[in-house]
C-alpha cells in the first residue's frame, strides 16, 4: 500500500531509469569503455604523475607505474560507487512513499542494490571482454550502498531533530505563555 502514490512513481521510475543505465553499461566490452586512449590523446603523464601506488586487485596488479590504466581503474571504482549511492538512496526513497516501517525501508533499500549489483556482476562473465569480480560488490558497490544508507539516515535525522524539532519547540514556548 503506498502513502504518497506520486512520489512512489516519481522514485520508480528514476531507479528503473539507473538500474537501466547500470545493465547497459555492463553489457558493453570493455573495449567500448576504454577510456585510456582519450586519456593518452589529451595528457601527458608519466611513472611519476602519480604517487607510487601498487597493490592486487581481483588479481591484477594495480600500479601507478603505468598512470593511464591506474587512473582508469580508479574513474571505474569511483562509478561503482556512484551509481550504487544513487541506486540505494533512490530505493529507500522509494520504500518510504510506502506504508512499510521505516526501519524496513532502511533494511529492503540497500538489500534490493546489493543484490542487483551481484546480478550486475554475474551478468558481466556473460560479457566478451569483460570479467565480473565478487571483490568489485564487497568492496566499491557496498561503500556507494553504505555512503547512501548514511546520507538518508542524516538527511532524515537532520528533518525530524531540526526541521520538526524547532517547529515542536516554537510552539511549546507559544503554549508556555498562554
Amino acid at each position: 500500500m503506498l502513502s504518497h502514490r506520486k512520489a512512489f512513481w516519481f522514485w520508480l521510475v528514476l531507479i528503473v531509469l539507473v538500474a537501466g543505465m547500470i545493465y547497459m553499461g555492463s553489457s558493453m566490452s570493455y573495449a567500448q569503455q576504454d577510456i585510456q586512449p582519450f586519456l593518452k590523446a589529451h595528457f601527458q603523464w608519466n611513472s611519476e604523475t602519480f604517487p607510487n601506488i601498487t597493490f592486487n586487485y581481483g588479481g591484477k596488479l594495480i600500479t601507478s607505474n603505468d598512470p593511464y590504466a591506474f587512473f582508469e581503474f580508479l574513474v571505474r571504482k569511483a562509478g561503482h560507487v556512484s551509481e550504487y549511492t544513487l541506486l540505494t538512496f533512490m530505493l529507500i526513497n522509494l520504500f518510504f512513499t510506502t506504508v512499510m516501517p521505516r526501519i524496513l525501508s532502511y533494511l529492503c533499500g540497500p538489500v534490493i542494490a546489493l543484490i542487483y549489483a551481484m546480478s550486475d556482476e554475474w551478468h558481466q562473465t556473460f560479457i566478451s571482454g569483460r570479467t565480473g569480480h565478487l571483490i568489485d560488490v564487497l568492496t566499491f558497490d557496498l561503500a556507494g550502498i553504505m555512503t547512501a544508507l548514511m546520507l538518508v539516515l542524516f538527511l532524515d535525522l537532520y528533518y525530524r531533530l531540526l526541521y520538526t524539532g524547532s517547529r515542536a519547540a516554537s510552539h511549546v514556548h507559544v503554549e508556555s505563555h498562554v
